[in-house]
């Protein structure tokens, strides 16, 4: 596991795309994994300015998805179909028709979930995985004890979970109780995994992302066994790790 510190989320941001462009060079049809959530927009505003500039084409990519919420119409402004369509495909300039998300409103979600895995192993699995990380540890919305080996599934989101998210909607009563998200396995599964995180309310769970044993309490943890792991903080999400000075150590060297 590689982490980077950053003064501020617009270093996050260019850092991460830096890395994110770095292992889709020269691929003839990268595939991405997209999170959503607040801590990836700085990366994906600036993806988008290198698509601007003509630095970067992601015409020929594919992408994934990380979640959806179970039961929300994908026309509502919140549903991650929407989300993803406004942050990621329009902005990056990706066709519509190969960027994907899982079918939170499919009459049997877990038979879409499973579709969803195959998909991306038929696409050749995933290049490059975004991710973010809750509060509470999740990625993705892989809620404490969920397995390590899990696939694609609906899980029931937790307490918090809604909490951090009621401020995308008008009343905490409107944040759906379930999800369909890529699992811990698939997730694992990406050739490499690239983390943003900002804000102070992110310093626990990157302290136990990073320097806590791998434990099913800290979801995330499980990176620390990802063989190509960049976990990409500023200063305010880093303030709760020990080893900084060991951190930054590694990263002037």
């Amino acid at each position: 596991m590689e982490v980077v510190i950053c003064k501020n989320a617009e270093e996050v941001g260019r850092v991460a795309a830096d890395r994110v462009a770095l292992h889709l060079e020269g691929l003839a049809t990268p595939v991405v994994g997209f999170a959503t959530g607040s801590s990836p927009l700085a990366l994906y505003a600036e993806l988008a300015q290198r698509v601007d500039s003509g630095d970067l084409d992601l015409s020929h990519a594919l992408g994934f998805a990380l979640d959806e919420y179970v039961g929300i119409d994908p026309a509502h402004p919140e549903s991650y179909a929407s989300v993803i369509n406004r942050t990621v495909t329009v902005p990056l300039r990706m066709d519509p028709e190969r960027v994907r998300v899982p079918d939170g409103a499919a009459a049997d979600p877990q038979a879409a979930a499973d579709e969803y895995d195959a998909a991306i192993e038929i696409a050749g699995g995933v290049d490059v995985q975004i991710l973010g990380i809750g509060s509470n540890g999740h990625i993705g919305f892989n809620e404490p004890f969920s397995s390590f080996s899990s696939r694609t599934r609906v899980k029931t989101l937790t307490a918090q979970t809604r909490e951090d998210n009621a401020r995308f909607f008008s009343h905490i009563d409107e944040v759906p109780r379930y999800c369909v998200t890529q699992g811990l396995g698939t997730i694992m599964d990406a050739r490499v995994a690239v983390l943003v995180a900002t804000g102070e309310n992110k310093a626990d769970a990157v302290a136990a992302m990073v320097e806590g044993p791998v434990a099913a309490l800290c979801p995330a943890s499980i990176l620390q066994f990802h063989p190509r792991a960049v976990i990409v903080v500023d200063e305010a999400a880093a303030a709760k790790l020990v080893h900084t000075e060991y951190f930054r150590y590694l990263q002037r060297a």
